[in-house]
């Protein structure tokens, strides 16, 4: 590491030798500064402070899909599904597509509790032409549709050995029609 020492300050010019000599800088300098300073300062905190609440802020209630059909795209990544949560109208039927990203097999099972009850204690390596069951092979994207016919919460998860436990479930929020 390089120190470099202060120089020495230059001479003061010899009375009455060229412009008069400037005026020391007073402490109305310095407190213009602190004051230029303070509101740099301030200004950026309160542009972060309005980034970081309107990142913060929580999403409004996000409209209902449906009713009708409607086609949801689920992504997996690092075994989570993105979303993890929808809202769909009741008697909507959505088509999911799943695309999953990650270099392992995954599955979506959605319905009532009775049937993931049945998918955790369950071995089945892939599922046949069942709506809401889908295998997904590893960076491959697969389709399953599913009926929501009641208002209440349905959820959706892979089964497969320790994806559940890692976060790898969601849940639709079904609302009445009209």
């Amino acid at each position: 590491m390089t120190t470099v020492a202060p120089s020495a300050p230059a001479p003061a010019p010899a009375a009455g030798a060229g412009d008069p000599p400037r005026a020391p800088r007073t402490r109305w300098w310095r407190w213009g500064a602190a004051a230029l300073v303070a509101a740099v300062v301030v200004s950026g905190l309160a542009y972060g402070t309005l980034a970081v609440t309107a990142e913060d802020a929580p999403d409004p209630v996000a409209p209902a899909l449906g009713p009708g059909d409607v086609t949801v795209r689920l992504d997996i990544e690092h075994s989570l599904f993105s979303p993890t949560s929808l809202r769909v109208v009741e008697g909507t039927r959505v088509r999911f597509v799943v695309v999953n990203g990650d270099p392992i097999h995954h599955e979506l099972i959605v319905g009532p509790p009775d049937v993931h009850v049945r998918h955790e204690n369950g071995t089945e390596a892939s599922h046949p032409s069942i709506p809401g069951e889908v295998t997904i092979d590893l960076g491959a994207t697969a389709v399953t549709t599913y009926t929501f016919d009641e208002p209440g919460t349905v959820e959706f998860a892979c089964h497969l050995p320790g994806h559940y436990q890692h976060g790898m479930h969601g849940t639709v929020e079904v609302v009445p029609a009209g």
